[in-house]
C-alpha cells in the first residue's frame, strides 16, 4: 500500500497544481467573494461544464447536474458547496483513464452527493487541505518524502460524501486526506488498487463512515494515521482481498493511529481474485491493524475471510498496544483472531464466539477486556507469544480497469428538490449504540 499512497500523493498533488493553473488560464475567478455568484447554477441548463459551474455558484450555494457524462476533473475550492447530480447512477464524471482526479474538494463545508465518479488514474472524489502549488507532483513522495506539516497546512474543515458511486478508478475511490469534521455515508466503491474508502492524516478527525458498501478492492475500507472521534459504524466490505485496514506509518503525519471506533460492520468473504493486487500482498482477510492502539473492535460480523478474520500486528516501529475486541461474530475464518504483537500492554478480546486463535490461546490479560480504562501493568504481563496468519495462494491481481463494473445503487430521494446542506457542524450525533451486531452481510451498508 505504501508504493501506491506515494503515487496517489504525487498525482493528487500534480492534479492541484494543473487545475489551478487551467482556472487562472481560463478566468475562472472561483467563489467570487462573499455574496458573489449565483445561488443554485444548473448543468447543462446553464452551462455544460462542471468546472464553470462550481466556479460560477455562491459560498453555501448548490451545483444541480442533470445526468450526462462529464469528461473533466472538477475542482471545488468555494466554501460550503453542494455538487449534487439528478441521477446517482447517469451524472458521471469520467477520467477516461486519462485524467488522475475527478472531484477534488478544498472548500472548507462542501459536499458531493449523488452522482458517479469512474475511470481515473488516481482517485475518485478527494477531499483534502492540501492547495499549495510548491508541492506539486515530483516535490513529494520517494525517499525525500517529508510528512505534510500541518501546521503549515491546516486540514480541510467540514466535508460529506453522500450516494456516490466510485469505481474503477486507480488508487482510490473516495479519499479524505488531511480532512476533518466530515462524514462519508451511503456510497459504493469497487475496482480501487489501493483502497475504496480511505481516511488518512487528522488528529481529531470528528469523521464518520458509516452505510457504505466497499467490494472488489484490494482493500474495502483503510485508515492510516487518523485518530480521535473517527467512526466506522455499519459499513459492508464484501469481496475485498482485505476488507479493512487500520496502519500507522511515518510516511504520513500524526502517527501512530489511535482512538477509533470501529462498530456494527460485516467483513465477509474478503478474497476476491477478481480485484486490483493489493500492493503489500495482502488477501483473505477481514481487519488487519498494524501499529494502532487505543481502538474499540465491537459488534462486528467478520466471517469468511481464508487467512484471517481479525490481525492484531506490529508495524514499522509501532507497537499494537491496549486495542479492545469484544462481542464481536468471528467465525468460520483461515484464523479467527490473531495476535501477532510483542506488546505486553493490554490487548484483550472477549465474548466473540467460538473463535479459533493464534496463538492457540491467548494470555489471560489478553482475554479479560476491563470495565475501566486502566491497563495492566506491564510488569506483571509476560511478552505473549507471537501469532500468524494462515498461509495462502494468493491469487495474482486483475487491472483497476478490469475490475467488475457496479450495479445500480439507491439515489438520494428527491434529488431535483431536496434541501441542499453544507457539510457545517458536523459530524453531528454519534452513537455506537444505535449500530448492532449485523445478523448477515445484506443487513448493513444500504
Amino acid at each position: 500500500m505504501l508504493t501506491n499512497r506515494f503515487r496517489a500523493f504525487r498525482f493528487v498533488l500534480g492534479a492541484v497544481l494543473l487545475a489551478a493553473t487551467a482556472s487562472c488560464a481560463s478566468g475562472a475567478t472561483g467563489s467570487g467573494g462573499p455574496g458573489g455568484g449565483a445561488a443554485v447554477v444548473r448543468v447543462p441548463q446553464q452551462t455544460p461544464s462542471l468546472q464553470e459551474a462550481v466556479d460560477r455558484v455562491r459560498p453555501g450555494g448548490l451545483v444541480l447536474v442533470s445526468p450526462g457524462v462529464y469528461r473533466e476533473s472538477v475542482r471545488v475550492t468555494t466554501p460550503r458547496v453542494v455538487l449534487r447530480g439528478t441521477d446517482r447512477s447517469r451524472v458521471v464524471v469520467d477520467g477516461e483513464f486519462r485524467r488522475a482526479n475527478g472531484i477534488t474538494v478544498t472548500g472548507p463545508g462542501s459536499a458531493v452527493e449523488n452522482l458517479t465518479v469512474r475511470n481515473h488514474l488516481a482517485n475518485g472524489l478527494l477531499f483534502t487541505g492540501v492547495t499549495d502549488e510548491r508541492l506539486q507532483a515530483g516535490g513529494a513522495g520517494g525517499s525525500a518524502y517529508d510528512p505534510l506539516d500541518t501546521a503549515e497546512f491546516p486540514p480541510l474543515k467540514g466535508f460529506r460524501a453522500s450516494y456516490i458511486t466510485a469505481h474503477n478508478n486507480a488508487l482510490y475511490g473516495i479519499y479524505a486526506f488531511d480532512a476533518r469534521s466530515g462524514v462519508i455515508e451511503r456510497s459504493y466503491a469497487s475496482g480501487h488498487a489501493d483502497s475504496g474508502i480511505y481516511v488518512g492524516q487528522c488528529r481529531p478527525c470528528d469523521t464518520v463512515v458509516r452505510h457504505n458498501t466497499v467490494e472488489h478492492n484490494a482493500v474495502g475500507l483503510e485508515v492510516t494515521n487518523a485518530s480521535e472521534r473517527l467512526y466506522l459504524l455499519g459499513n459492508r466490505a464484501v469481496r475485498n482481498r482485505v476488507g479493512l485496514a487500520l496502519n500507522s506509518n511515518d510516511m504520513e503525519a500524526l502517527g501512530p493511529q489511535h482512538d477509533a471506533v470501529v462498530v456494527g460492520n460485516a467483513l465477509v468473504d474478503n478474497n476476491d481474485d477478481r480485484s486490483p493486487e493489493q500492493a503489500d500482498g495482502g488477501f483473505g482477510i477481514g481487519i488487519g491493524a498494524g501499529g494502532v492502539r487505543d481502538n474499540l473492535f465491537a459488534r462486528n460480523l467478520v466471517t469468511g475471510n481464508r487467512a484471517a478474520g481479525i490481525v492484531l500486528s506490529d508495524v514499522q516501529g509501532y507497537p499494537s498496544t491496549r486495542n479492545t475486541v469484544r462481542d464481536n461474530r468471528v467465525t468460520a475464518n483461515g484464523t479467527d483472531l490473531v495476535l501477532a504483537t510483542g506488546a505486553v500492554s493490554g490487548n484483550c478480546f472477549s465474548d466473540n464466539g467460538d473463535s479459533r486463535t493464534s496463538p492457540a490461546r491467548l494470555p489471560d490479560a489478553a482475554r479479560q477486556c476491563a470495565t475501566s480504562s486502566e491497563a495492566t501493568p506491564t510488569s506483571e504481563v509476560p511478552p505473549p507469544p507471537l501469532g500468524g496468519v494462515r498461509p495462502l495462494r494468493v491469487p495474482p491481481g486483475i487491472s483497476f480497469q478490469d475490475a467488475p463494473r457496479p450495479p445500480a445503487q439507491p439515489s438520494l430521494p428527491a434529488p431535483a428538490s431536496a434541501p441542499h446542506r453544507p457539510a457545517v457542524s458536523l459530524p453531528g450525533r454519534v452513537d455506537p449504540g444505535d449500530y448492532p451486531l449485523p445478523a448477515s452481510a445484506d443487513a448493513v451498508g444500504r
